[in-house]
């Protein structure tokens, strides 16, 4: 934060006056090019696409079963709108400080700050706009859906700023994220939260976080340190040890909570026999995570349909367990 008016007069001085077009039309014309990129960066910097994780707010509803009922949708509705926007409001700063490395990244300096297209003093009241927009937000369910909002803030705008260069400290905020992201939905509906439920996407976040730093490793190798200082701390072999210790604690944590939920269960076991898939979509995506192309885990699943095909397995056999058997 410190370094904030330096990287501000850097980024100015770097940035062409794309407002004068090039072949001496009327300067009118180039002002709206660069108000019309302006805002397309101003969208793409909040990463529209990064939203799908929010759909981990649905989770704690679908276990309870109440994910139809009108007084459940609308709560989990807001809490989804709070969260896109908390989070945007965190890549907005992470970015804004981060944008001297990503420069450097051979992706990342793509990004509309590292480009230049978003100044930095923009970037950070954006910041602030949004941040204050997902807790008005939040405002509209009850207190502990506005607590957990705070909670995701005040936790990833500290790791932005100082926590991310914390080895193993890093991995655990950044996995914290997920996790809120699963709690916030039975906070925001007042459903019970499973101490199964919460151990398994605990485990699954810090599978998914630690798969995706030995990727980053994997593929910009000596060069990782430049965009990521923590990575210079860490190497292949713990990052290994880490993912495939959480992979395994989160197919034993969900198959222990299956075999808890189908003590009730009536006629077929539909929460036990959904353990086959859950195993086999994490193992699948292990493969992307072992071959260091788990960079972005939502291109990794978005992009391969056998993790979609098994995971809707999956989400039809939970469903059934949880609609068929009553839960």
């Amino acid at each position: 934060m410190s370094s904030f008016p330096a990287q501000q007069q850097q980024n100015d001085a770097a940035e062409p006056d794309l407002t004068a077009p090039a072949d001496g039309g009327d300067p009118r014309d180039g002002a709206a090019i660069v108000s019309r990129s302006l805002l397309a960066g101003l969208f793409r910097e909040a990463r529209p696409k990064q939203w799908i994780k929010n759909v981990l707010v649905l989770t704690a509803p679908l276990a309870s079963g109440t994910i139809t009922h009108r007084q459940t949708l609308g709560p989990v509705a807001v809490a989804f709108v709070a969260f896109c926007l908390a989070a945007s409001a965190v890549y907005y700063a992470n970015d804004a400080l981060d944008v001297e490395a990503d420069r450097a990244h051979p992706t990342k300096r793509n990004r509309p700050i590292a480009a230049g297209i978003i100044p930095l003093r923009l970037a950070w009241v954006c910041v602030l706009v949004l941040s204050a927009a997902s807790l008005a937000v939040a405002m509209i369910d009850n207190a502990g859906t506005v607590a957990v909002i705070a909670v995701y803030l005040v936790m990833h705008l500290a790791y932005s700023a100082w926590f991310k260069h914390v080895l193993v400290l890093d991995l655990a905020l950044v996995a914290s994220g997920f996790l809120l992201r699963a709690m916030i939905g039975g906070v925001a509906a007042g459903i019970p939260l499973s101490q199964w439920f919460l151990l398994t996407t605990g485990f699954a976040s810090l599978f998914m976080v630690a798969g995706k730093r030995y990727s980053e490793l994997e593929l910009m190798g000596e060069d990782a340190a430049v965009t990521r200082r923590a990575l210079a701390g860490y190497t292949p072999s713990y990052l290994r040890f880490i993912w495939q210790t959480m992979v395994g604690l989160t197919i034993l944590t969900y198959s222990l909570w299956a075999f808890d939920l189908g003590l009730t269960d009536r006629g077929v076991r539909w929460h036990e026999l959904s353990i086959v898939p859950w195993a086999f979509v994490f193992l699948r995506y292990a493969m992307f995570v072992d071959a260091g192309q788990a960079g972005e885990p939502e291109d990794v699943v978005l992009g391969d349909r056998v993790i979609m095909g098994i995971g809707l397995a999956w989400l039809v056999l939970f469903a059934l367990g949880v609609f068929v058997n009553g839960h």
